[in-house]
């Protein structure tokens, strides 16, 4: 199994998270490529830090929304989207090779992710732009969400992933952040949670109802209020529970 987080996004003097905290628990970074967060000197400094510990680099893209965090929807043409989702991979690509490591997924952030989820048309846009600068990157996607097939079908790699810290509608989707608890914030009962994920291949939505999940990375989001101890004491109950925890992309090559 592998633990990812959304990391690189404080900008200039303002802060978001522990990004050095982080990367000494996860396996995977999602790092903000600048559209939704992020400076340069901020970003680039991650990885670095990420390189050092062997933390597997993804491009965590996202609407050009700095303002709202990548999380209001947006409705860009596909002139537009593909082009941005472009830019940034490229972007972060320039920046790893400088930290000395690569990007070798793709994670879209906030509005964008939720979006393509089940948009055909947002989802073939952010595919295409994929195939364009590099083919041999994996998409991570929500897990039951159409965007696996769409992508698979146009022969990208797709990991699907859940999230310890977000709570579920019943069929897959994740809870509206301006509904009342849609962010989980207890770290034993999420560590539980994603256990449970891990060995039954089952959630509790939000209803009550069962629902079932197949993924390949965990979520903890890097902005959460207690992040850095959530992200521990999962992979401390995993390392318990004899749950292996490696970067998803090593299961290909």
């Amino acid at each position: 199994m592998d633990i990812n987080s959304d990391l690189g996004e404080s900008f200039g003097p303002w802060r978001m998270g522990d990004d050095a905290a982080m990367l000494d628990v996860v396996t995977s970074a999602n790092v903000a490529c600048g559209f939704h967060a992020g400076d340069p000197a901020g970003i680039l400094q991650t990885l670095r830090d990420a390189a050092q510990r062997g933390v597997v680099i993804g491009a965590h893209v996202g609407y050009p929304d700095l303002v709202g965090f990548g999380r209001r929807n947006m409705d860009p043409t596909s002139r537009e989207l593909i082009a941005d989702v472009i830019y940034q991979i490229g972007a972060l690509q320039g920046l790893a090779r400088a930290a000395g490591t690569q990007v070798r997924y793709v994670k879209p952030h906030g509005a964008l992710y939720n979006t393509i989820a089940h948009d055909a048309r947002q989802a073939a846009d952010v595919i295409t732009a994929i195939l364009h600068i590099d083919p041999q990157l994996t998409l991570m996607a929500l897990a039951g969400s159409p965007l696996i097939d769409w992508a698979r079908e146009r022969g990208l790699r797709v990991v699907a992933e859940a999230f310890a810290d977000r709570a579920y509608n019943e069929d897959g989707s994740l809870v509206s952040r301006q509904m009342a608890g849609s962010v989980l914030h207890d770290p034993e009962q999420i560590a539980q949670r994603m256990l449970h994920l891990v060995r039954t291949g089952e959630l509790v939505s939000r209803n009550g109802t069962t629902i079932r999940l197949q993924a390949d990375s965990i979520c903890v989001h890097g902005d959460s209020p207690g992040a850095v101890d959530m992200a521990r004491i999962l992979r401390q109950r995993f390392d318990e529970a004899g749950v292996t925890l490696r970067p998803f992309v090593n299961l290909e090559r």
